[in-house]
């Protein structure tokens, strides 16, 4: 099963957001979009929708921008990718439709999958797969000087 763009670049930036759960001031789009080189239009949507969702505090206007809402350790990674994920289904049999439908046992095995594939990612946690925080760190671009900057 592969995820969407949309689905990982939505726990990038939560992982981004967790790893630095010292940090006070709110993060913004611009610097989202810096350090993994995503169009702002599509983290905008991306960070609307984690706000929805209750994963992100959200704060418009000139000082504005977000946040985790909750801890790390609250954002389970299954249920965050039935969320972000439009559909589950991992084949569609249908379109072309398939003369085998009726009595294939295919959708049913694949079916078994994927509810095997949630399972694992259930098991886990986002402050789990930042366990590691100081190694993801180390990867981050240097942000001291300011992605607002405009020299």
């Amino acid at each position: 099963m592969q995820l969407t763009r949309y689905t990982d670049y939505g726990i990038r930036i939560l992982m981004y957001l967790a790893v630095q759960s010292e940090r006070e001031a709110l993060f913004r789009i611009a610097e989202v979009t810096k350090v993994f080189d995503l169009s702002s239009n599509h983290v905008a949507k991306i960070i609307h929708q984690l706000g929805k969702l209750g994963y992100l505090q959200t704060i418009r206007g000139k000082s504005g921008g977000f946040k985790l809402a909750i801890s790390a350790k609250e954002i389970n990674i299954g249920t965050l990718v039935r969320q972000l994920e439009h559909s589950l289904i991992p084949v569609n049999c249908e379109e072309p439709f398939c003369r085998f439908t009726p009595v294939c046992n295919l959708k049913g095995v694949l079916g078994k999958a994927v509810a095997a594939y949630l399972a694992v990612l259930d098991g886990y946690t986002l402050a789990d797969i930042v366990s590691n925080k100081s190694d993801l760190v180390s990867t981050l671009p240097d942000l001291s000087i300011s992605v607002f900057d405009v020299s």
